[in-house]
């Protein structure tokens, strides 16, 4: 080869790659970073919504996100009842970890001392790391003095309630006589919950009738507000948990009753984010989440949701108290389908972060796992097992199809009194999701295996210091 081809060769060869990497630079610069929205239901059953299956209940919203994107049926929050969910979901860490579970007190109240801990890293603080503008709207239930408050805890800005929307009660007769009587003689004033712009009280007591719609409002009035620069939106409804309220323009429309009346309203304000997501352009680089803090508040019957196949429901370690129905939107970045691998809420933390660039804490341990793979390229999910936790205390593990329950106990009067299991229950929730039928005898290789994971996992567990127990 003459020299002159070969300097040809090596000029068409270096131009080649100095047109690779400008037009990738360019692609950089012109990309815009993923905005994410997290809209969490309170209470809601595995079996509430048109996707999942529910019959009398239109969520044509829902229905849209799951058909334009990914439908994930072994989805799990980080515990069965509100507080240790919530601070699963924000920090990507067992409850147990941070303090936020206890075997005295399961949720904090009005009069709770403590709240999330100060040195907790949320997702809203790593997103700022890399200037992303973040919004709490709904419940927090994280700790309601001002400490513990979104606004210090990463977020921007905050509407929404501190707490339950059934607590600060102030009329009305016991506990469970109230809920089983018709909702006609329940009154969103019996309630004294405080509504708060930022840390300021604004409404005393919360109008819980326009309470839903309100939410939505806010979330869209946000992202119009902040689409220039990347947000984060964390839309917590505090319904469907009781006591149930819905608008003028949902009360009374869904043949499911006043419970289906709730989540048409929820799911109406879904579309309109999905509307304003599209109509400004962000649809394409926004992903949208939609999933619950823990299963269905049974013994309120009518008032409560359904776990559809699943057996039992909120504050209980059995599915219908932890699997959830969990959908994943953004157009042109999530590959469409259903997903029955396992995740679980604490693995936005890690998601997330890896989306947006941000480093993942070194100095904790992060239970979260990555699951970008799975939602771009539909690849196996990286999450193998779950731990159930109730309290401060492994009441099941599951590890890949199979679950083995330690410890059984129902919540609220059902599905039974604390029983230890010597050997475990075990079931294959591939063929059995409804845990009806105990095949411990037949492997006893799987049990041995998940002790194993167990000791592993308690090799390496500090237990944080219990934020729930003390009250004023």
């Amino acid at each position: 080869m003459t020299t002159t081809k070969a300097h040809r060769k090596l000029y068409f060869f270096v131009s080649i790659l100095s047109c690779l990497f400008f037009n990738n630079t360019l692609i950089s610069q012109d990309s815009k970073p993923t905005n994410f929205v997290i809209i969490f239901a309170d209470d809601l059953g595995y079996g509430d919504l048109g996707t999942f299956g529910n019959p009398t209940i239109k969520t044509p919203n829902l229905d849209k996100m799951a058909h334009e994107g990914q439908k994930w049926t072994n989805f799990y929050a980080g515990a069965s009842v509100c507080t240790p969910s919530r601070a699963a979901i924000l920090t990507g860490r067992l409850p147990v970890r941070s303090g936020m579970a206890s075997n005295k007190q399961r949720v904090l109240f009005p009069d709770s001392k403590y709240g999330l801990p100060a040195n907790e890293i949320t997702l809203a603080e790593q997103l700022k790391t890399v200037g992303y503008n973040t919004a709490c709207i709904g419940k927090w239930h994280l700790g309601h003095k001002k400490q513990y408050l979104p606004t210090n805890n990463g977020f921007d800005y905050y509407f929404g309630i501190p707490y339950s929307n059934d607590m600060d009660r102030i009329q009305g007769e016991e506990y469970k006589n109230y809920w089983e009587r018709s909702n006609d003689s329940i009154k969103t004033e019996h309630f004294n919950v405080p509504l708060l712009r930022n840390t300021e009280i604004i409404e005393r007591p919360a109008d819980q009738n326009s309470i839903t719609t309100r939410y939505s409002n806010e979330a869209v009035s946000y992202i119009k507000k902040h689409k220039n620069k990347p947000f984060f939106v964390y839309l917590a409804h505090n319904l469907p948990h009781v006591p149930l309220f819905a608008s003028k323009d949902f009360l009374g429309k869904s043949e499911r009753g006043l419970y289906g009346d709730v989540l048409e309203e929820i799911d109406n304000g879904v579309g309109k984010i999905l509307e304003t997501l599209q109509k400004e352009g962000l649809a394409e680089n926004t992903i949208v989440v939609f999933t619950s803090d823990n299963g269905p508040w049974l013994p309120f019957k009518l008032n409560g949701g359904s776990a559809g196949p699943l057996k039992a429901g909120k504050g209980t370690t059995w599915e219908g108290g932890m699997r959830e129905p969990t959908l994943f939107w953004g157009p042109g970045q999530i590959k469409p389908g259903t997903i029955m691998d396992i995740g679980s809420t604490m693995d936005l933390f890690t998601t997330f972060s890896k989306i947006a660039g941000v480093e993942i804490p070194k100095d904790r341990v992060i239970d979260g796992v990555d699951l970008s793979p799975t939602l771009f390229k539909r690849e196996e999910s990286p999450r193998k097992n779950m731990f159930y936790y109730r309290g401060t205390e492994i009441y099941a593990v599951r590890s890949e199809n199979y679950k083995a329950h330690f410890v059984t106990q129902g919540a609220y009067g059902q599905f039974g009194e604390r029983e230890e299991h010597d050997p475990p229950l075990l079931y294959n929730l591939g063929e059995d999701p409804s845990e009806q039928f105990n095949i411990a005898e037949k492997h006893p290789d799987v049990l041995e295996s998940i002790n194993e994971l167990i000791d592993q996992h308690r090799s390496k567990l500090i237990k944080g210091k219990d934020q729930l127990a003390d009250r004023e």
